[in-house]
């Protein structure tokens, strides 16, 4: 009769065992189907090799300067005071409905 409650710690084990296995496999499937596990596929050996490409000299554009610093504070300060206006106008809006 002993035999059979030491063994019952055994049978939970092996449970969950196959458990975590059906859980692994189940997670590497997704992995791969989400493109986040590399597994040996035939897609990423087809894909080519991976690293920077061939480097070549990259013509300057004059038209994509970036936008002064000063026109980002003008920006904010003017996102600022329209912020202001509009909780004056709804602090009028409440004022007026509760009269």
């Amino acid at each position: 009769m002993s035999t059979v409650r030491n063994q019952r710690g055994w049978v939970g084990l092996i449970v969950l065992l196959i458990a975590l296995v059906i859980v692994g496999v189940l997670s590497q499937k997704l992995l791969r189907q989400m493109g986040l596990f590399s597994g040996d596929d035939a897609t990423t050996r087809a894909a080519g090799p991976r690293g920077p490409g061939p480097t070549s000299a990259v013509p300057i554009d004059p038209t994509g300067a970036t936008p002064a610093r000063r026109n980002a504070i003008e920006r904010a300060k003017g996102l600022e005071s329209s912020l202001q206006q509009q909780s004056q106008d709804m602090g009028q809006r409440i004022d007026a409905q509760t009269k």
